[in-house]
């Protein structure tokens, strides 16, 4: 049976008291972050490179020049480059509602085309980011009035729910695989980034987590995280998952006391994902180190790879000490209103 389209007057005033709180939602954010002092700021959307992470996929496209050459182009990911530039030119608390594309993405949850919410803050910690985000949860929940429940506006999404008031719960990566899945981590991955593939695959093994031959540890560490942790984050309060591993972080500095990890959280509620922030990396070298080992990844998996933004590891050099995060804006307006579905938050969904 053809599903009614979105344009559909009937389906569309169904819509319509989400697509509104959307707009409050982020008129609400827009508010709060003027208030702590951010300037909002609108990135391009074409860019050299999409992105240098081995499992993200880009749309491309031509640049025709005036000298009628063409030039291929892609659309990012996220404005993660363009905004670390900003910073590099002297700015010091940026924000941006920025449409992205991400390729071979389509479910409830995600969508080819969606707006991130992403910010910096220079000189700060990135643990200050865990307030920010739950400053926007509960802005989101009280304009949206998701539930009513105990006359509390509560976050939902399918039979799950989440107090957005409620302290959350900071949980590392470590702890939560040892806790759901009785895996040890860390005794797979070394001080220097490498990893035990074959340690790891023998311990999702003694789990009873199938897994296939030619999975590498990356691809072992997700089913673990997919299968057995991520069900059970961000119910009754929000989940921060802290402190990933090293070879999972490409974009984050090292933790301090423990050169295994790295300064990546990830937030949840209702057993999604809405946010992921990190203490940026500024080292030009180390950055161009972990660009090559993810696109020569990509290169074995997928049979291509994204081209380097040279420009972006030249401002890298000069970027100050910075914390950043994206949001999903998208997702947190779907827990905000109830709606199943991504789509039902859209003005106009993608086709």
């Amino acid at each position: 049976m053809t599903e009614t389209p979105w344009w559909d007057a009937a389906r569309h005033a169904d819509r319509r008291p989400l697509l509104l709180a959307r707009g409050r939602i982020r008129r609400r954010i827009e508010g709060w972050l003027d208030d702590q002092g951010f300037t909002l700021v609108d990135p391009a959307a074409l860019a050299i490179s999409p992105g240098n992470e081995a499992h993200l996929h880009g749309f491309s496209t031509e640049a025709i020049g005036n000298d009628g050459l063409a030039r291929r182009m892609y659309l990012h990911t996220s404005p993660e480059f363009a905004m670390k530039k900003l910073l590099a030119a002297g700015e010091t608390r940026i924000a941006a509602f920025a449409h992205v594309w991400r390729n071979r993405e389509r479910g409830p949850l995600h969508s080819p085309e969606f707006t991130m919410l992403e910010w910096y803050r220079t000189g700060e910690p990135y643990d200050v980011l865990i307030g920010d985000c739950m400053a926007f949860l509960r802005l989101a929940a009280e304009e949206a009035g998701a539930a009513e429940e105990a006359g509390a506006a509560a976050l939902r999404f399918r039979a799950a729910t989440c107090d957005p008031f409620a302290e959350p719960e900071r949980l590392s990566v470590a702890d939560a695989f040892m806790r759901h899945a009785g895996i040890d981590l860390l005794a797979t991955v070394g001080t220097d980034g490498g990893t035990d593939r074959d340690g790891l695959a023998a311990q999702l093994a003694a789990s009873g987590i199938r897994h296939a031959p030619d999975d590498t540890w990356s691809d072992l560490m997700s089913r673990v995280l997919v299968e057995r942790v991520e069900p059970h984050l961000g119910h009754g309060r929000a989940t921060v998952l802290d402190r990933y591993p090293a070879p999972e972080a490409a974009l984050a500095r090292r933790a301090a006391d423990d050169p295994r990890v790295a300064e990546r959280f990830e937030l949840y509620a209702c057993g999604v994902e809405l946010a992921n922030g990190f203490g940026e990396l500024t080292n030009p070298a180390e950055q161009r180190r972990r660009f090559t080992a993810e696109m020569d990844e990509k290169q074995r998996v997928h049979g291509e790879r994204y081209p380097v933004d040279e420009d972006f590891l030249a401002a890298l050099a000069h970027m100050p000490p910075a914390s950043g995060i994206a949001l999903g804006f998208d997702r947190l307006v779907m827990l905000a209103t109830g709606a199943p579905r991504i789509d039902d938050v859209m003005w106009t969904p993608v086709p």
